[in-house]
């Protein structure tokens, strides 16, 4: 715990998980950490500035616990193995999780997909043979709408103005892709 770093690590924790963490004392700490003078046990740190991140009992079963991001980042410190697992371990399921948000989109949009095309064939099968091109486009939007609504929980129009931005980005793509 002499260590600048390992003092700069506690104080970062404690200021993003404790409210009631003494800066000030913390700073002091910090400022001395390093020194060949100055040392810091875990009751210490604890008494000055109110941590909660750390814990120190004595007697048996006694010793020093501190709370699992710290712990993982001292073990890290420790062992270069274990510093690479972790960040293969992370990279993985980052990895996972986009895949399983990404195949629900895609789930959904193949849903809407073809759930439109047998929705505007019955569409077609029931319009009237003689009805104009554009009585028929606007009944095939109003049945698109009604998709949206089903599959999605809002309309293209609702759509478009949550995401204003994606649309940009999707005309500028489009634009580079015909260039």
């Amino acid at each position: 715990m002499r260590n600048c770093n390992t003092v700069e690590l506690l104080g970062i924790w404690q200021i993003s998980n404790n409210p009631d963490f003494k800066v000030i004392e913390f700073d002091d700490f910090r400022k001395n950490a390093g020194l060949n003078s100055f040392t810091l046990t875990p009751s210490k740190w604890i008494e000055a500035t109110g941590a909660i991140g750390i814990g120190a009992k004595c007697g048996r079963h006694g010793g020093t616990f501190v709370h699992v991001d710290l712990a993982m980042d001292f073990a890290a410190w420790i062992s270069s193995e274990f510093r690479l697992h972790v960040f293969q371990e992370y990279r993985r399921l980052k990895a996972d999780e986009t895949s399983r948000l990404n195949l629900e989109w895609k789930k959904n949009r193949l849903f809407a997909a073809l759930n439109y095309r047998l929705h505007t064939d019955a569409v077609k099968e029931m319009l009237p043979a003689d009805i104009d091109s554009k009585l028929s486009g606007i009944q095939y939007a109003r049945e698109a709408e009604m998709l949206n609504l089903a599959v999605f929980g809002f309309t293209a129009k609702d759509w478009k103005q949550r995401n204003l931005i994606l649309m940009e980005i999707h005309e500028i793509m489009l634009q580079l892709h015909n260039c």
